[in-house]
């Protein structure tokens, strides 16, 4: 399922239009990638938790030369599924 998809699900179960539905969507998706950036855990009860890992920085090798390199700090996403939405999938 893509976005589209996503979009076109909602419109049909919430008896929305294809408009309304991709605003719903996409506000929901931007108030999670907001809350992100501001360093918030995002958790949806029985569905799952959206948070921020930081990495710092870091050494590392070239496998094809053998010289060290430096890997720089990044954040990544992270998302654990809920105990509901594990079950269903099972």
């Amino acid at each position: 399922m893509n976005k589209g998809d996503l979009i076109n699900k909602v419109a049909e179960s919430a008896g929305l239009t294809q408009a309304q539905a991709k605003t719903a969507v996409s506000s929901v998706f931007d108030a999670v990638s907001d809350s992100l950036q501001d360093g918030d855990k995002v958790t949806l009860i029985g569905f799952g938790t959206f948070s921020v890992s930081h990495r710092a920085e870091r050494q590392g090798r070239n496998p094809a030369t053998g010289a060290t390199i430096t890997i720089a700090a990044k954040s990544n996403v992270k998302f654990k599924p809920g105990k509901e939405l594990t079950a269903s999938v099972n």
